[in-house]
């Protein structure tokens, strides 16, 4: 398949999880095409079928605020005549989705396109439900082919706040890459697994002074030992 994805480039959950599922889908022999305002954070490596469209932005006095939704519409249905996509695959709603559905109404029916919108978190249980968006996100995700959350929990705010079809919903968990992500061969004390406290944060500083200042040679240990103490720090 020739697929669409559109995500924040930015640091942060969405973009990371859909710059590897293109990732993979890329490994998986189909063709993939980024579009965004600049490239995703951890799209890093060149591959033969990723490629990457930048949205182009007009910087007009007029604008206060350039309207990036539109623009992102127009480059979505660039990509899609061009490169023939199949499917746009979305992530976040706002404005996203939108943008799909406007680039995918400017085609009138020249292709079938089928749009995926993939819920993260706050574009509906904070930035959708402002007023300013709220109307605007519940049309878009109606408007979707396919829809998925990334959490029950997201899937049934979702049902409750935008009237979103709950057969059509389906959950799929962020995922880790467990071929990269692994134990690592030597395991680390049980305190460095505990919540961060007070008295962990300290130690953390401490650690990083001594390696800063001295390397990671005797007197490192030797901070490392005294780290964890039973009292708050002196200031």
């Amino acid at each position: 398949m020739k697929i669409g994805i559109t995500c924040y480039p930015t640091y942060g959950g969405s973009g990371a999880v859909a710059t590897h599922l293109g990732l993979e889908l890329a490994e998986r022999g189909h063709e993939v095409h980024f579009i965004s305002y600049a490239q995703p954070f951890r799209l890093a490596h060149f591959h033969e079928r990723i490629f990457f469209h930048e949205v182009e932005m007009e910087d007009y006095p007029l604008f206060e605020h350039p309207p990036y939704s539109l623009a992102l519409a127009v480059a979505l249905h660039d990509a899609v005549r061009k490169h023939e996509l199949d499917l746009v695959h979305v992530h976040y709603a706002i404005p996203h989705a939108t943008s799909a559905w406007v680039a995918c109404e400017m085609l009138e029916g020249e292709r079938d396109l089928k749009i995926v919108t993939t819920l993260h978190g706050t574009d509906i249980t904070l930035v959708g439900l402002h007023p300013s968006f709220q109307a605007i996100t519940q049309f878009s995700i109606l408007r979707s082919h396919g829809l998925t959350a990334v959490s029950d929990f997201l899937k049934r705010e979702t049902v409750r706040d935008f009237s979103g079809p709950e057969s059509r919903i389906e959950v799929v968990p962020n995922f880790v890459d467990t071929r990269i992500y692994r134990p690592g061969a030597q395991s680390l004390p049980i305190e460095l697994h505990l919540p961060l406290t007070a008295k962990k944060s300290y130690a953390y500083l401490e650690l990083s002074t001594c390696e800063a200042s001295r390397g990671c040679g005797r007197d490192f240990r030797t901070c490392l030992g005294r780290s964890f103490i039973p009292t708050s720090p002196r200031r």
